[in-house]
Protein backbone atom coordinates (compact mmCIF):
# COMPACT_ATOMS: atom_id res chain seq x y z
CA UNK A 1 0.00 0.00 0.00
CA UNK A 2 1.19 3.51 -0.72
CA UNK A 3 -0.09 7.07 -1.04
CA UNK A 4 -1.87 7.58 -4.36
CA UNK A 5 -0.14 10.12 -6.61
CA UNK A 6 -3.47 11.93 -7.05
CA UNK A 7 -4.87 14.01 -5.55
CA UNK A 8 -1.63 15.64 -4.50
CA UNK A 9 -0.65 18.82 -2.70
CA UNK A 10 -1.40 22.09 -4.51
CA UNK A 11 1.50 24.03 -5.98
CA UNK A 12 -0.52 26.62 -7.95
CA UNK A 13 0.87 30.03 -6.96
CA UNK A 14 -1.51 31.83 -4.62
CA UNK A 15 -0.32 35.30 -5.61
CA UNK A 16 -0.98 37.07 -8.88
CA UNK A 17 0.79 40.10 -10.33
CA UNK A 18 -2.53 41.76 -11.20
CA UNK A 19 -6.00 41.67 -9.69
CA UNK A 20 -7.98 38.92 -11.43
CA UNK A 21 -11.42 37.49 -10.82
CA UNK A 22 -9.76 34.35 -9.48
CA UNK A 23 -8.45 36.40 -6.56
CA UNK A 24 -11.97 36.99 -5.26
CA UNK A 25 -14.92 34.88 -4.23
CA UNK A 26 -18.06 36.02 -6.07
CA UNK A 27 -21.59 34.75 -6.61
CA UNK A 28 -23.65 37.23 -8.62
CA UNK A 29 -25.90 34.74 -10.45
CA UNK A 30 -29.32 36.46 -10.22
CA UNK A 31 -31.01 33.49 -11.96
CA UNK A 32 -30.43 31.43 -8.80
CA UNK A 33 -33.23 32.16 -6.30
CA UNK A 34 -31.44 30.42 -3.43
CA UNK A 35 -28.67 32.08 -1.44
CA UNK A 36 -25.77 29.80 -0.46
CA UNK A 37 -24.66 29.35 3.13
CA UNK A 38 -21.23 30.92 3.39
CA UNK A 39 -18.31 30.74 5.73
CA UNK A 40 -17.15 34.30 6.00
CA UNK A 41 -13.74 33.48 7.47
CA UNK A 42 -10.95 32.20 5.28
CA UNK A 43 -9.80 28.69 6.22
CA UNK A 44 -6.07 28.29 6.81
CA UNK A 45 -5.65 24.96 5.03
CA UNK A 46 -1.83 25.12 4.86
CA UNK A 47 -1.26 26.25 8.45
CA UNK A 48 1.76 28.46 8.95
CA UNK A 49 3.17 28.85 5.42
CA UNK A 50 6.31 30.73 6.42
CA UNK A 51 9.60 28.80 6.18
CA UNK A 52 11.81 31.28 8.07
CA UNK A 53 13.15 30.40 11.54
CA UNK A 54 16.48 28.68 10.90
CA UNK A 55 18.78 31.70 11.25
CA UNK A 56 16.78 33.02 14.19
CA UNK A 57 17.49 29.75 16.00
CA UNK A 58 21.21 29.40 15.32
CA UNK A 59 22.55 32.86 14.59
CA UNK A 60 22.52 36.53 15.40
CA UNK A 61 22.39 39.80 13.51
CA UNK A 62 24.87 42.63 13.83
CA UNK A 63 25.64 45.79 11.84
CA UNK A 64 28.36 46.28 9.25
CA UNK A 65 29.57 49.48 7.58
CA UNK A 66 31.22 48.23 4.42
CA UNK A 67 30.62 46.63 1.04
CA UNK A 68 32.97 43.84 2.10
CA UNK A 69 33.11 41.78 5.30
CA UNK A 70 36.42 40.10 6.16
CA UNK A 71 37.46 37.89 9.01
CA UNK A 72 40.39 35.69 9.98
CA UNK A 73 40.16 32.10 11.15
CA UNK A 74 42.90 30.28 13.03
CA UNK A 75 45.18 27.88 11.22
CA UNK A 76 46.47 24.61 12.64
CA UNK A 77 48.76 24.70 15.65
CA UNK A 78 51.00 21.80 14.63
CA UNK A 79 52.75 21.09 11.34
CA UNK A 80 52.16 18.00 9.22
CA UNK A 81 52.79 17.40 5.53
CA UNK A 82 51.06 14.49 3.82
CA UNK A 83 52.58 14.61 0.31
CA UNK A 84 56.29 14.25 0.94
CA UNK A 85 58.62 12.41 -1.45
CA UNK A 86 61.40 10.21 -0.06
CA UNK A 87 64.43 11.18 -2.14
CA UNK A 88 66.73 8.69 -0.39
CA UNK A 89 66.90 4.90 -0.64
CA UNK A 90 66.20 2.04 1.77
CA UNK A 91 68.79 1.72 4.60
CA UNK A 92 70.19 5.24 4.13
CA UNK A 93 71.20 6.61 7.53
CA UNK A 94 70.61 10.16 6.32
CA UNK A 95 68.09 11.09 3.64
CA UNK A 96 66.49 14.12 2.03
CA UNK A 97 62.75 14.58 1.60
CA UNK A 98 60.84 16.98 -0.69
CA UNK A 99 57.55 18.58 0.40
CA UNK A 100 55.00 18.50 -2.43
CA UNK A 101 51.91 19.64 -0.50
CA UNK A 102 49.85 22.30 -2.30
CA UNK A 103 50.48 25.97 -1.41
CA UNK A 104 53.64 25.19 0.61
CA UNK A 105 56.42 27.57 -0.44
CA UNK A 106 59.11 27.40 2.24
CA UNK A 107 57.89 24.84 4.76
CA UNK A 108 57.86 25.17 8.55
CA UNK A 109 60.45 22.53 9.54
CA UNK A 110 63.60 23.67 11.35
CA UNK A 111 66.95 22.12 12.20
CA UNK A 112 66.85 20.25 15.51
CA UNK A 113 63.20 19.19 15.33
CA UNK A 114 62.31 15.53 15.59
CA UNK A 115 59.82 14.10 13.10
CA UNK A 116 57.81 10.94 12.51
CA UNK A 117 57.73 9.62 8.96
CA UNK A 118 54.91 7.28 7.90
CA UNK A 119 54.46 5.41 4.61
CA UNK A 120 51.22 6.47 2.87
CA UNK A 121 50.86 3.13 1.05
CA UNK A 122 47.67 1.32 2.11
CA UNK A 123 48.43 -1.50 4.53
CA UNK A 124 52.06 -0.46 5.05
CA UNK A 125 53.59 -0.54 8.53
CA UNK A 126 56.83 1.25 7.59
CA UNK A 127 57.70 4.19 9.86
CA UNK A 128 60.80 6.13 10.84
CA UNK A 129 61.69 8.73 13.41
CA UNK A 130 64.43 11.16 12.68
CA UNK A 131 66.23 14.38 13.57
CA UNK A 132 66.20 17.21 11.03
CA UNK A 133 69.78 18.22 10.23
CA UNK A 134 69.25 20.62 7.34
CA UNK A 135 66.42 22.52 5.60
CA UNK A 136 66.29 24.33 2.28
CA UNK A 137 66.87 28.07 2.35
CA UNK A 138 63.87 30.39 2.53
CA UNK A 139 62.95 31.49 -0.97
CA UNK A 140 64.94 28.71 -2.64
CA UNK A 141 63.88 27.63 -6.12
CA UNK A 142 61.67 24.52 -6.19
CA UNK A 143 59.71 22.75 -3.48
CA UNK A 144 61.13 22.93 0.06
CA UNK A 145 63.34 20.08 1.24
CA UNK A 146 64.70 18.84 4.57
CA UNK A 147 67.35 16.30 5.53
CA UNK A 148 66.83 13.74 8.30
CA UNK A 149 69.21 11.61 10.36
CA UNK A 150 67.27 8.48 11.37
CA UNK A 151 67.12 7.10 14.89
CA UNK A 152 66.73 3.52 13.60
CA UNK A 153 69.89 1.49 12.95
CA UNK A 154 68.46 0.14 9.71
CA UNK A 155 68.11 3.65 8.29
CA UNK A 156 65.31 4.67 5.97
CA UNK A 157 62.47 2.14 5.94
CA UNK A 158 60.70 3.13 2.71
CA UNK A 159 61.91 2.83 -0.85
CA UNK A 160 63.08 5.75 -2.93
CA UNK A 161 60.30 8.01 -4.30
CA UNK A 162 57.75 6.66 -1.81
CA UNK A 163 55.14 9.22 -0.73
CA UNK A 164 55.08 9.66 3.04
CA UNK A 165 53.47 11.81 5.74
CA UNK A 166 55.71 13.72 8.14
CA UNK A 167 54.88 15.62 11.33
CA UNK A 168 56.93 17.24 14.09
CA UNK A 169 56.67 15.72 17.55
CA UNK A 170 59.48 17.53 19.39
CA UNK A 171 63.17 18.46 19.18
CA UNK A 172 66.60 17.37 20.49
CA UNK A 173 69.83 19.35 20.92
CA UNK A 174 73.31 18.55 22.20
CA UNK A 175 74.61 20.04 25.43
CA UNK A 176 76.03 23.54 25.30
CA UNK A 177 74.59 24.40 21.88
CA UNK A 178 72.77 27.41 20.55
CA UNK A 179 68.97 27.50 20.62
CA UNK A 180 66.51 26.85 17.82
CA UNK A 181 67.36 28.69 14.61
CA UNK A 182 64.44 30.55 13.06
CA UNK A 183 60.85 30.91 14.21
CA UNK A 184 57.43 29.97 12.92
CA UNK A 185 54.83 32.66 12.39
CA UNK A 186 51.20 32.06 13.29
CA UNK A 187 49.06 31.24 10.27
CA UNK A 188 45.63 32.72 9.73
CA UNK A 189 43.20 31.97 6.95
CA UNK A 190 41.29 35.00 5.70
CA UNK A 191 37.76 34.88 4.32
CA UNK A 192 35.37 37.48 3.01
CA UNK A 193 31.78 37.95 1.94
CA UNK A 194 29.71 40.79 0.53
CA UNK A 195 26.14 41.84 1.30
CA UNK A 196 23.37 41.72 -1.28
CA UNK A 197 20.40 44.07 -1.55
CA UNK A 198 17.02 42.35 -1.26
CA UNK A 199 13.86 44.23 -2.26
CA UNK A 200 10.12 43.69 -2.60
CA UNK A 201 7.09 45.89 -3.21
CA UNK A 202 3.32 45.82 -2.92
CA UNK A 203 1.03 48.31 -4.68
CA UNK A 204 -2.73 48.84 -4.55
CA UNK A 205 -4.85 51.60 -6.06
CA UNK A 206 -6.85 53.94 -3.89
CA UNK A 207 -10.13 52.69 -5.39
CA UNK A 208 -9.38 49.05 -4.53
CA UNK A 209 -8.54 50.07 -0.98
CA UNK A 210 -12.14 51.27 -0.64
CA UNK A 211 -13.57 47.93 -1.79
CA UNK A 212 -14.83 45.82 1.13
CA UNK A 213 -15.30 42.10 0.60
CA UNK A 214 -17.33 39.57 2.54
CA UNK A 215 -14.47 37.14 3.28
CA UNK A 216 -12.61 37.73 6.55
CA UNK A 217 -8.94 37.24 5.77
CA UNK A 218 -6.17 36.13 8.11
CA UNK A 219 -2.40 35.89 7.90
CA UNK A 220 0.33 34.17 9.90
CA UNK A 221 1.20 37.36 11.77
CA UNK A 222 -2.33 37.74 13.13
CA UNK A 223 -3.60 40.44 10.75
CA UNK A 224 -7.28 40.13 9.88
CA UNK A 225 -10.13 42.12 8.35
CA UNK A 226 -12.45 42.34 5.34
CA UNK A 227 -10.14 44.36 3.08
CA UNK A 228 -8.43 42.08 0.55
CA UNK A 229 -5.47 44.41 0.03
CA UNK A 230 -4.55 43.93 3.69
CA UNK A 231 -4.05 40.23 3.05
CA UNK A 232 -1.91 40.85 -0.01
CA UNK A 233 0.21 43.44 1.81
CA UNK A 234 0.77 41.16 4.81
CA UNK A 235 1.62 38.20 2.61
CA UNK A 236 4.10 40.31 0.68
CA UNK A 237 5.71 41.21 3.98
CA UNK A 238 5.83 37.54 5.06
CA UNK A 239 7.35 36.48 1.74
CA UNK A 240 9.98 39.19 2.06
CA UNK A 241 10.87 38.04 5.57
CA UNK A 242 11.25 34.48 4.29
CA UNK A 243 13.49 35.70 1.47
CA UNK A 244 15.72 37.47 4.00
CA UNK A 245 16.58 34.00 5.31
CA UNK A 246 16.45 31.86 2.18
CA UNK A 247 18.68 34.32 0.29
CA UNK A 248 21.32 33.85 2.98
CA UNK A 249 20.99 30.07 2.63
CA UNK A 250 21.01 29.80 -1.16
CA UNK A 251 23.11 32.76 -2.37
CA UNK A 252 26.08 32.05 -4.64
CA UNK A 253 28.73 34.41 -6.04
CA UNK A 254 28.42 35.23 -9.73
CA UNK A 255 31.12 33.56 -11.79
CA UNK A 256 33.31 35.65 -14.06
CA UNK A 257 31.75 34.40 -17.31
CA UNK A 258 28.15 34.39 -16.06
CA UNK A 259 25.28 36.42 -17.45
CA UNK A 260 24.64 38.19 -14.14
CA UNK A 261 27.93 40.07 -14.24
CA UNK A 262 26.77 41.68 -17.48
CA UNK A 263 23.69 43.17 -15.80
CA UNK A 264 24.15 46.88 -15.13
CA UNK A 265 25.47 47.51 -11.63
CA UNK A 266 25.98 43.82 -10.81
CA UNK A 267 29.58 43.28 -11.87
CA UNK A 268 30.33 42.04 -8.37
CA UNK A 269 27.06 40.18 -7.94
CA UNK A 270 26.10 37.41 -5.57
CA UNK A 271 27.17 36.39 -2.11
CA UNK A 272 28.43 33.29 -0.31
CA UNK A 273 25.36 31.57 1.09
CA UNK A 274 25.45 28.86 3.73
CA UNK A 275 25.01 25.92 1.34
CA UNK A 276 27.62 27.31 -1.05
CA UNK A 277 30.15 27.89 1.72
CA UNK A 278 29.71 24.52 3.42
CA UNK A 279 29.72 22.76 0.06
CA UNK A 280 33.10 24.32 -0.80
CA UNK A 281 34.87 24.71 2.56
CA UNK A 282 32.97 22.34 4.83
CA UNK A 283 32.08 18.65 4.86
CA UNK A 284 29.61 17.02 2.48
CA UNK A 285 27.86 13.68 3.04
CA UNK A 286 26.54 12.59 -0.35
CA UNK A 287 24.56 9.68 -1.70
CA UNK A 288 21.64 9.77 0.73
CA UNK A 289 21.20 9.90 4.47
CA UNK A 290 23.44 8.22 7.05
CA UNK A 291 21.25 5.41 8.40
CA UNK A 292 23.74 3.35 10.42
CA UNK A 293 26.03 4.00 13.34
CA UNK A 294 29.00 3.17 11.10
CA UNK A 295 28.09 6.06 8.78
CA UNK A 296 27.69 8.43 11.72
CA UNK A 297 31.01 7.18 13.07
CA UNK A 298 32.64 8.27 9.81
CA UNK A 299 31.08 11.72 10.22
CA UNK A 300 32.27 11.93 13.83
CA UNK A 301 35.80 10.93 12.81
CA UNK A 302 35.79 13.70 10.20
CA UNK A 303 34.63 16.18 12.85
CA UNK A 304 37.52 15.01 15.05
CA UNK A 305 39.93 15.89 12.27
CA UNK A 306 38.30 19.30 11.93
CA UNK A 307 38.53 20.14 15.63
CA UNK A 308 34.74 20.42 15.90
CA UNK A 309 32.98 21.40 19.09
CA UNK A 310 31.05 18.85 21.14
CA UNK A 311 27.45 20.06 20.71
CA UNK A 312 25.82 20.10 17.29
CA UNK A 313 22.32 20.54 15.89
CA UNK A 314 21.01 18.54 12.93
CA UNK A 315 18.48 20.50 10.86
CA UNK A 316 16.86 17.80 8.74
CA UNK A 317 13.98 17.10 6.40
CA UNK A 318 11.26 14.65 7.36
CA UNK A 319 12.80 11.55 5.76
CA UNK A 320 16.18 12.17 7.39
CA UNK A 321 14.41 12.58 10.72
CA UNK A 322 12.67 9.22 10.24
CA UNK A 323 15.98 7.58 9.28
CA UNK A 324 17.64 8.81 12.47
CA UNK A 325 14.69 7.61 14.57
CA UNK A 326 14.85 4.17 12.93
CA UNK A 327 18.62 3.96 13.40
CA UNK A 328 18.35 4.78 17.10
CA UNK A 329 15.40 2.43 17.55
CA UNK A 330 17.46 -0.42 16.10
CA UNK A 331 19.92 -0.04 18.99
CA UNK A 332 17.20 -1.26 21.37
CA UNK A 333 17.17 -5.06 21.63
CA UNK A 334 13.39 -5.02 21.25
CA UNK A 335 13.30 -2.39 18.52
CA UNK A 336 13.36 -4.80 15.57
CA UNK A 337 10.15 -6.56 16.48
CA UNK A 338 8.36 -4.22 18.87
CA UNK A 339 7.71 -0.63 19.85
CA UNK A 340 9.47 -0.24 23.15
CA UNK A 341 11.80 2.52 22.02
CA UNK A 342 11.19 6.20 22.58
CA UNK A 343 9.11 5.93 25.74
CA UNK A 344 10.33 2.84 27.57
CA UNK A 345 7.53 2.79 30.20
CA UNK A 346 4.68 2.66 27.69
CA UNK A 347 1.27 1.39 28.75
CA UNK A 348 -2.07 1.06 27.01
CA UNK A 349 -3.28 4.47 28.20
CA UNK A 350 -0.18 6.34 27.07
CA UNK A 351 0.59 7.77 23.64
CA UNK A 352 3.49 5.91 22.07
CA UNK A 353 6.53 8.06 21.37
CA UNK A 354 8.36 6.70 18.32
CA UNK A 355 10.81 9.55 17.87
CA UNK A 356 14.07 10.80 19.33
CA UNK A 357 15.18 14.37 19.89
CA UNK A 358 18.89 13.58 19.85
CA UNK A 359 21.67 11.23 20.80
CA UNK A 360 25.27 11.20 22.01
CA UNK A 361 28.09 9.28 20.37
CA UNK A 362 31.35 11.05 21.05
CA UNK A 363 29.53 14.30 20.29
CA UNK A 364 26.04 15.50 21.21
CA UNK A 365 23.61 15.64 18.27
CA UNK A 366 20.25 17.36 18.67
CA UNK A 367 17.72 16.80 15.89
CA UNK A 368 15.10 19.26 14.70
CA UNK A 369 12.91 19.40 11.60
CA UNK A 370 13.70 22.15 9.09
CA UNK A 371 10.51 23.32 7.39
CA UNK A 372 12.41 24.88 4.49
CA UNK A 373 13.59 21.41 3.41
CA UNK A 374 10.06 19.96 3.64
CA UNK A 375 8.00 22.74 2.03
CA UNK A 376 7.05 21.63 -1.53
CA UNK A 377 7.11 25.27 -2.72
CA UNK A 378 10.75 25.57 -1.66
CA UNK A 379 13.29 22.73 -1.37
CA UNK A 380 10.81 19.97 -0.59
CA UNK A 381 10.57 17.24 -3.27
CA UNK A 382 13.56 18.47 -5.29
CA UNK A 383 15.47 15.82 -7.22
CA UNK A 384 18.56 17.61 -8.53
CA UNK A 385 20.48 19.51 -5.89
CA UNK A 386 18.40 18.12 -3.03
CA UNK A 387 19.63 18.84 0.50
CA UNK A 388 18.45 16.53 3.27
CA UNK A 389 20.00 18.28 6.25
CA UNK A 390 22.69 20.48 7.71
CA UNK A 391 24.79 19.88 10.81
CA UNK A 392 25.46 23.19 12.58
CA UNK A 393 27.81 23.56 15.57
CA UNK A 394 26.04 25.08 18.55
CA UNK A 395 27.95 27.90 20.19
CA UNK A 396 30.35 30.66 19.18
CA UNK A 397 33.94 31.06 18.10
CA UNK A 398 36.61 33.76 18.34
CA UNK A 399 37.49 35.76 15.23
CA UNK A 400 39.34 38.97 14.52
CA UNK A 401 36.73 41.63 13.73
CA UNK A 402 38.23 44.30 11.47
CA UNK A 403 35.54 46.83 12.39
CA UNK A 404 36.16 46.46 16.11
CA UNK A 405 39.89 45.99 15.64
CA UNK A 406 40.06 43.12 18.13
CA UNK A 407 39.11 39.52 18.68
CA UNK A 408 35.40 38.99 19.30
CA UNK A 409 33.06 36.13 20.07
CA UNK A 410 30.75 35.40 17.17
CA UNK A 411 28.18 32.65 16.51
CA UNK A 412 29.31 30.18 13.86
CA UNK A 413 26.40 31.50 11.77
CA UNK A 414 25.42 35.15 11.89
CA UNK A 415 24.08 37.86 9.59
CA UNK A 416 25.73 41.21 9.00
CA UNK A 417 23.48 44.01 7.72
CA UNK A 418 24.49 47.46 6.44
CA UNK A 419 23.94 50.22 8.98
CA UNK A 420 25.37 53.51 10.17
CA UNK A 421 24.26 56.29 12.50
CA UNK A 422 22.02 57.72 9.78
CA UNK A 423 20.99 54.68 7.74
CA UNK A 424 19.84 51.28 9.03
CA UNK A 425 19.28 48.76 6.22
CA UNK A 426 18.51 45.74 8.37
CA UNK A 427 14.80 45.84 7.51
CA UNK A 428 13.52 49.00 5.82
CA UNK A 429 9.90 49.54 4.92
CA UNK A 430 8.21 52.75 3.72
CA UNK A 431 4.93 53.79 2.09
CA UNK A 432 4.66 56.06 -0.94
CA UNK A 433 1.76 57.39 -3.01
CA UNK A 434 -1.39 59.31 -2.00
CA UNK A 435 -3.61 56.52 -0.59
CA UNK A 436 -3.66 54.67 2.70
CA UNK A 437 -2.32 57.61 4.64
CA UNK A 438 0.63 58.23 2.33
CA UNK A 439 1.08 61.71 0.87
CA UNK A 440 4.44 61.59 -0.86
CA UNK A 441 3.29 61.81 -4.49
CA UNK A 442 0.25 62.37 -6.73
CA UNK A 443 -0.02 58.66 -7.54
CA UNK A 444 -3.53 57.42 -6.71
CA UNK A 445 -2.19 54.30 -5.02
CA UNK A 446 -0.39 53.02 -1.97
CA UNK A 447 3.02 51.45 -2.54
CA UNK A 448 4.67 49.55 0.29
CA UNK A 449 8.40 49.08 -0.25
CA UNK A 450 10.72 46.62 1.49
CA UNK A 451 14.52 46.58 1.47
CA UNK A 452 17.39 44.92 3.27
CA UNK A 453 21.13 44.70 2.60
CA UNK A 454 22.82 41.78 4.28
CA UNK A 455 25.26 38.88 4.10
CA UNK A 456 25.69 35.72 6.13
CA UNK A 457 29.04 34.87 7.71
CA UNK A 458 29.71 31.14 8.03
CA UNK A 459 32.60 30.94 10.48
CA UNK A 460 34.52 27.69 10.73
CA UNK A 461 32.78 26.06 7.76
CA UNK A 462 34.98 23.01 8.39
CA UNK A 463 32.78 22.32 11.44
CA UNK A 464 29.60 22.02 9.34
CA UNK A 465 28.26 18.98 7.47
CA UNK A 466 25.94 19.24 4.46
CA UNK A 467 23.82 16.16 3.74
CA UNK A 468 22.96 15.80 0.05
CA UNK A 469 21.14 13.25 -2.07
Amino acid sequence: MALNPTPTFALQPSAERVALSTNYITDFNFLNQYLPDTYEKEFERYGNRSVASFLRMVGAEMPSNSDMIKWAEQGRLHTKYINVNADGAVNDDNATFTINDADVVDGAFRVGQTVMISDNTAGSALVNRGLITAVSAIGAVGNPTFTVAFYEGGGQAVAVNTTVSVFVYGSEFAKGTEGMVGSVEAEDVFFENKPIIIKDRYAVSGSDMAQIGWVEITTENGANGYLWYLKSEHETRLRFEDYLETAMIEAVPAEAASGVVGVAGLANAGSDGIFFTVGNRGNVFGGGNPTTLAEFDAIIQRLDRQGAIEENVLFVNRQFSFDIDDMLAAQNSYGAGGTSYGLFDNDQEMALNLGFSGFRRGYDFYKTDWKYLNDPTMRGDLTAGAVNGLLVPAGSTSVYDQVLGKNAKRPFLHVRYRASETEDRRYKTWVTGSAGGASSSSLDAMEVNFLSERAVCTLGANNFVLFQS
